[in-house]
């Protein structure tokens, strides 16, 4: 996902940066916890940008120059602490881990994006896995169609010390699962073992309860269009465990908040 290409090289910004806006606004969203809050954040970085294209820093790689504007906009926002869907409660450990984990920076491009020195990054990256160790404890339930990917999520989990309460292959399951079990938290593919899809299996299991949802899948671009509503928290396959670890404490966190 990261670029060689400087920005000031090329002759239209837009295109430039056009391949990382889906995943800026899969940051936004995972930081605030909202699609609405997050996008929001995501279209000023762009307002900022028309008005002023050096705005951006680009010394940087285009990916980490915009990721750094937006997070200084979101930074410098005034919102309160705790505010709903302003997201500003997420510590900058958390702000860390999501940009590694998730985002897949590398500490020395995650640091930049923060406008940070490499002590102080240390220093997060620590304190942002203590903050995963200690987040609440929950009953997931697991939506995946492949045996041996729903083995990997599982133990990620459990590793976690929270409780797999149903690994479900289909829409059909996974609704009665969640009728059956009431989850804390749910992670789902896209695709399920029967041809039907696990947007539709969350949609209607969501017209019944309120949870978290996490989807985790080889096409994230087919939930980052803009077109639906769409979830806060999305992990690209194959996935690394530190980013589904980061990516189920930052839900919980949102959730209890």
């Amino acid at each position: 996902m990261n670029s060689t290409t400087p920005a000031t090289d090329q002759t239209n910004l837009s295109a430039v940066i056009a391949p990382y806006l889906p995943y800026l606004r899969r940051f936004a969203r995972a930081l605030t916890g909202s699609q609405e809050a997050g996008d929001g954040f995501v279209a000023q970085t762009l307002e900022t940008l028309i008005a002023d294209r050096n705005a951006m820093d680009h010394a940087l790689e285009p990916r980490t120059g915009l990721y750094r504007l937006f997070h200084a906009i979101w930074s410098s926002a005034a919102i309160p602490d705790g505010a709903a869907g302003g997201g500003r409660a997420t510590s900058p450990a958390r702000q860390f881990l999501l940009l590694t984990a998730v985002e897949e920076f590398t500490p020395e491009e995650a640091a930049k994006v923060m406008d940070i020195d490499a002590d102080e990054a240390g220093v997060l990256a620590r304190a942002g896995r203590d903050e995963v160790e200690k987040s609440r404890r929950a009953r997931v339930l697991i939506i995946e169609d492949e045996p041996i990917i729903a083995l990997d999520i599982e133990s990620i989990v459990a590793g976690m010390d929270h409780t797999v309460v149903a690994v479900a292959q289909t829409h059909k399951e996974a609704a009665a699962s969640a009728s059956e079990t009431k989850p804390d938290l749910i992670l789902a593919d896209i695709q399920l073992a029967d041809g039907s899809s696990g947007v539709e299996a969350v949609d209607e299991i969501l017209t019944k309860m309120t949870v978290p949802v996490i989807f985790i899948t080889a096409y994230p671009e087919r939930l980052l269009t803009g077109d639906r509503v769409e979830p806060p928290f999305l992990i690209t396959k194959p996935f690394r465990p530190e980013a589904v670890e980061a990516a189920i404490a930052q839900a919980l966190f949102h959730d209890q908040a």
